[in-house]
């Protein structure tokens, strides 16, 4: 499998190395107000690029932030034998060996980056 992998990436390497090569020639970018801008084009579909890959992650920030703060939320919700880390388990004098019916909440909350399951209307 890494064979293949390496394969694969070997390929898109030599694929986009020789689009760069036959695109050599100067292309000339019309702006507004007269402005014009003369850059090789491999220069130019690497500006698009990047730019696509920047407008893409500031569109994701808000659903980031909805996310963490959905996670945060639920990290309040539950009960603090859960919510708190084995280390202040251990300080509080309970054996983590032998865990006992209070050390799991009743239902078990669901992970941070999934939306939780709707349960269904009867």
């Amino acid at each position: 499998m890494r064979a293949l992998t390496w394969f694969w990436r070997g390929l898109m390497f030599f694929v986009l190395f020789a689009f760069a090569l036959n695109n050599q020639h100067v292309v000339e970018l019309k702006w507004f107000l007269g402005y014009q801008w003369q850059a090789p084009m491999v220069f130019v579909v690497l500006a698009v690029f990047g730019l696509g890959c920047i407008t893409g992650v500031l569109a994701m920030v808000p659903s980031w932030w909805r996310h963490r703060r959905d996670a945060r939320q639920r990290l309040r919700l539950l009960p603090e034998t859960a919510a708190q880390p084995k280390s202040a388990k251990q300080a509080t004098g309970a054996n983590a060996s032998t865990p006992g019916p209070s050390t799991l909440p009743a239902e078990l909350p669901f992970p941070p980056d999934m939306p939780a399951p709707r349960k269904p209307t009867k």
